[in-house]
């Protein structure tokens, strides 16, 4: 591979420290999920720089709660919230309408599922390729004017797509994505939507670079955040993420402040200007995986032959064509 993309920081910063020597002022950002986890603390960090940052959210009252603590943290009012289900696409699309044209800089596709049981989204996809990967789809798709106008000379707009190391249990299921005949593995599932997250970034950057629009997926690390509701205790004791009494025990794991600093490094870091196409963590551009090892990306998420079925088979899912 061509030289490797990093910040120079330490994995372990927190995404404070990450923009701390940025100023956003006059910027706009939207972070979906921004109501809790490495959401809340992505919007921080962004709205602490100056920039007037939109948290995309299912639960509006833990929305208010949670712009209500970023303001006052940062002394100033500058999160706001809109209400999205990523699992219903009339509620996607109402709020990309809601949205407009408005000049968009940063859309950060934050919100998750993660290995919940068998469940299928309001327009009968399966739940967690729906929420992870279609509804994000589809509010990139009804924000893309919006991202436009946020290019300007010299710096483009930037869209970042959430992935995980999950991306290797799976590709994408192309036979049968919704689990319509297959039995259902709730964490194969998982891992090809995370697949779908880096390869839509793939796509959207092949798509609209020229258009003044980067798009990058985001490994955030392992972290221990609501999206993990899913998840009974015992079976969080057997990965090793935890013990017994709900304790943190596993290596490696960071706090959502950390696990926020890549997605903001993401959006703003100034080695990524002009750059996408890539998966990131520990703010730098992630290696290729080795077995055994417990970081790096697949290839099945960056190929571009994927990347551009995957955008064929989104686009007819959806009804839409970019």
């Amino acid at each position: 591979m061509a030289e490797r993309i990093t910040s120079g920081l330490d994995p372990y910063t927190d995404a404070s420290v990450v923009a701390d020597d940025y100023d956003l002022t006059g910027r706009t950002a939207i972070v979906t999920g921004g109501a809790s986890g490495i959401g809340v603390e992505t919007a921080r960090a962004l709205a602490g720089v100056g920039a007037e940052v939109m948290i995309a959210v299912r639960n509006r009252e833990a929305g208010e709660q949670a712009a209500a603590d970023i303001n006052a943290s940062i002394g100033a009012e500058r999160v706001s919230v809109g209400a999205l289900d990523l699992a219903d696409l009339a509620s996607v699309e109402a709020f990309a309408s809601a949205w407009g044209e408005t000049p968009l800089h940063m859309l950060i596709n934050n919100a998750g599922v993660m290995a919940c049981p068998q469940s299928y989204t309001a327009q009968d996809l399966e739940m967690q390729v729906g929420v992870n990967h279609f509804g994000h789809f589809l509010l990139s798709a009804g924000l893309l004017r919006a991202l436009m106008n946020g290019a300007e000379e010299g710096r483009a707009a930037r869209l970042v797509s959430l992935s995980s190391s999950g991306h290797r249990r799976s590709d994408i299921l192309w036979d049968d994505m919704h689990y319509r005949t297959r039995p259902y593995d709730k964490w194969q599932a998982y891992g090809q939507s995370k697949t779908a997250n880096s390869l839509f970034a793939v796509g959207f950057h092949e798509r609209f670079n020229d258009l003044g629009i980067t798009a990058n997926a985001v490994m955030p690390g392992g972290i221990l955040t609501p999206l993990q509701r899913h998840l009974p205790r015992e079976e969080m004791v057997a990965l090793g993420w935890i013990n017994a009494d709900g304790e943190l025990v596993a290596q490696g794991f960071k706090t959502p402040a950390q696990g926020a600093s890549t997605s903001v490094w993401a959006a703003i870091g100034e080695e990524l200007e002009g750059v996408g196409g890539l998966y990131l963590e520990n703010l730098a551009q992630a290696e290729p995986f080795v077995a055994g090892g417990r970081l790096g990306v697949m290839p099945h998420a960056l190929d571009p032959d994927s990347a551009e079925r995957l955008w064929i088979v989104s686009e007819e899912t959806l009804g839409v064509i970019l």
